[in-house]
């Protein structure tokens, strides 16, 4: 059986740490459009994962809390994504 209570903890700490490492990234006066579209695209696929883990959370009827802490991760990563796409249409200006 899938635990997804524990994909849910690992994703959650992998999302507390892009959202201290991707500002960082971004203020990198160095970092080229290259690695802003790479990390947009790896942030975007973070966000379908963690719908993905939403919607599981769900259908195998998990409590409230838990598809409310499913359902931050998932904003978290959509909002990462959106800072990434501000700065690369920065960068196209």
């Amino acid at each position: 059986m899938t635990d997804w209570i524990g994909i849910l903890k690992e994703q959650t700490a992998n999302g507390d740490e892009m959202s201290r490492e991707v500002p960082t990234m971004l203020a990198n006066p160095d970092i080229s459009e290259t690695q802003v579209k790479t990390l947009f695209a790896a942030l975007e696929k973070q966000a379908d994962f963690a719908e993905k883990l939403r919607l599981a959370l769900e259908k195998f009827g998990h409590d409230f809390p838990i598809i409310k802490a499913a359902e931050r991760l998932e904003e978290r990563y959509a909002d990462l994504a959106a800072s990434v796409a501000e700065k690369l249409k920065a960068m196209r200006k």
